[in-house]
């Protein structure tokens, strides 16, 4: 669905109904971290005998976000959410099935617009609380995703092989040495854990801060690719963030920060979790130049290599 100015102008009156005249004036904008194109406005939410809050609007979304969304308010506000404060929600509005949500207008972020180095240390305190505040779900109809490596690392080669990216022969011999350790590699990572819910989706532009861009809390939003998996899978996508930028990378472990940080939340991180994020580092590295439209930076396509040349010789 694309943002349509004119349905989101014919919802609003449905949409303040749904509300019960907290709502104020909706300003509409494009938000550069919205999936597709979900309508979204900044308000103001007045409720008797509080302060107006500015909140943001935001239809469609999917179903999955509204539920997580729902699910990890603080039911007693005892503790701040690791999510955005929710403040309305539903299913539909006027004719339409079509979620929608009203939450909290985060102030600061996200937090890759610029850098610090306490960044990761905060993002990874933030997705062990995200953790720990979906465990009491347990996981029983969803499966945690299964990539099909093969052709994938096949592609890799394809793409070295056809492109004029730097290192060339090595890129290819380190292809070679993965898809010879294909298969064990796959079993390991395919008997991983995955009886535990991940963010799916963990990197800095999805991370906000009600205090400040330098300190306090962060807030994970868009919550579209929460699913079942391991801790490390959010651990090594939110460090491959950083493959392009190894100054940025020698200074920040953000596998330790996570396993850390779920450690001080007394959750498992356990010593063979780090066998796991090298497994998936080395996938992940592998298939990189299948990916040049998007992983295609010269310096990114550089990191990769090497994260890939060192977890190889971890994994010996």
């Amino acid at each position: 669905m694309h943002h349509d100015p004119a349905l989101a102008k014919n919802l609003l009156p449905g949409l303040l109904n749904a509300c019960n005249g907290h709502l104020g004036d909706v300003s509409w904008f494009r938000a550069d971290w919205q999936r597709g194109g979900a309508s979204t406005g900044r308000a103001m939410w007045m409720a008797e005998g509080q302060r107006p809050r500015e909140v943001v609007v935001k239809f469609p979304v999917v179903p999955k976000e509204l539920f997580w969304t729902r699910r990890l308010q603080s039911a007693d506000g005892s503790h701040p959410n690791v999510v955005p404060h929710l403040f309305a929600s539903g299913t539909t509005l006027g004719n339409y099935d079509l979620a929608w949500i009203v939450i909290e207008r985060l102030s600061c972020g996200p937090l890759g617009l610029r850098w610090h180095r306490d960044h990761i240390d905060r993002v990874a305190d933030a997705a062990a609380r995200f953790h720990l505040e979906t465990s009491p779900l347990p996981v029983v109809d969803e499966q945690g995703r299964t990539e099909d490596w093969e052709p994938l690392l096949e592609r890799a080669r394809e793409a070295v092989r056809d492109n004029h990216i730097a290192s060339r022969a090595k890129w290819t011999d380190a292809i070679k040495q993965v898809q010879r350790m294909h298969t064990e590699l796959v079993k390991r990572w395919r008997g991983r854990d995955t009886t535990h819910w991940i963010h799916g989706d963990l990197h800095l532009a999805n991370a906000m801060s009600r205090d400040s861009a330098q300190s306090g809390p962060v807030v994970l939003i868009d919550l579209a690719e929460v699913r079942p998996g391991h801790w490390t899978e959010d651990a090594v996508y939110l460090e491959r963030q950083l493959w392009g930028r190894p100054d940025r990378l020698e200074a920040t472990k953000p596998v330790r920060a996570v396993a850390r940080a779920r450690r001080k939340l007394n959750l498992v991180a356990e010593k063979a979790g780090h066998e796991l994020a090298d497994i998936r580092r080395i996938l992940m590295a592998a298939t990189a130049p299948a990916f040049l439209k998007s992983e295609g930076h010269p310096r990114y396509l550089a990191g990769a290599l090497k994260q890939l040349h060192e977890a190889i010789q971890r994994h010996r």
